[in-house]
């Protein structure tokens, strides 16, 4: 079994197969972004492998506009999990989704994703963080919000096991200028090594941070900084 991840799939499908929000407008990569995406997805991922899929999936404002765009993701091989990304405004209550989504299709919200025997996959969506340029009052109050439902997601981690964590967020767990950040704290309490996340995209991928910092490895999985193919993360035996 392969562990992979991708974000920022941006899906806006309608029931004739075609993009209600076609990508292009962001960029000449993103032209046909969807048909990128599923040809590269294909030669990589066996229908026994995790795709990790960090937020901004879809454009859909509910899960009704959803449906389409689980219908893509269904048919695509290997199973995959979710966190929340800013703009996915149909994200609603556990219940409903657990409702709603097919068999194969998963999430974390304030809870953990078990990979076999030792490997669990927590996370939240994140938020900007202090020392970021204009970083306000609500924006504390949401970041505060976010750290904490970070930790419910790794207290909720069976205790006392041998085992190794693996965090997804959507936001890049600190600032630009790559400072110490709650998120990281937390990253060292909990002996997480490795974070996922996405939401940087054109100019600002070159702010991405380094492969490891703070004995921590970090991954940019935004679809546009991975020419919108899937990244192999690591083979879980």
């Amino acid at each position: 079994m392969k562990l992979w991840a991708i974000g920022d799939l941006h899906l806006s499908f309608s029931e004739d197969g075609k993009l209600k929000k076609p990508m292009g407008i962001f960029g000449n990569n993103w032209e046909n972004h969807d048909q990128k995406i599923r040809e590269n997805w294909i030669k990589k991922v066996s229908y026994e492998d995790l795709v990790m899929i960090p937020g901004d999936i879809s454009w859909a404002m509910n899960l009704e506009e959803l449906e389409f765009d689980i219908e893509y993701l269904k048919n695509l091989p290997g199973k995959k999990l979710f966190i929340r990304g800013n703009h996915d405004y149909w994200w609603t209550s556990s219940k409903k989704m657990k409702y709603f989504f097919p068999e194969g299709i998963s999430f974390i919200q304030n809870d953990h994703f078990q990979v076999r025997d030792s490997l669990y996959i927590c996370g939240t969506r994140g938020w900007t963080v202090p020392g970021e340029k204009g970083f306000t009052l609500e924006d504390e109050k949401i970041y505060l919000r976010e750290l904490n439902r970070l930790k419910l997601s790794l207290d909720s981690v069976p205790k006392g096991l041998e085992k190794e964590i693996i965090v997804m967020l959507h936001y890049p767990p600190v600032n630009m200028k790559h400072e110490y950040s709650g998120f990281i704290e937390l990253f060292e309490e909990y002996n997480v090594k490795m974070c996922i996340y996405g939401h940087l995209h054109d100019a600002s991928i070159g702010c991405r941070m380094p492969d490891s910092k703070w004995g921590i490895e970090f991954r940019l999985v935004s679809a546009d900084a991975l020419s919108f193919a899937p990244l192999f993360i690591k083979t879980i035996s």
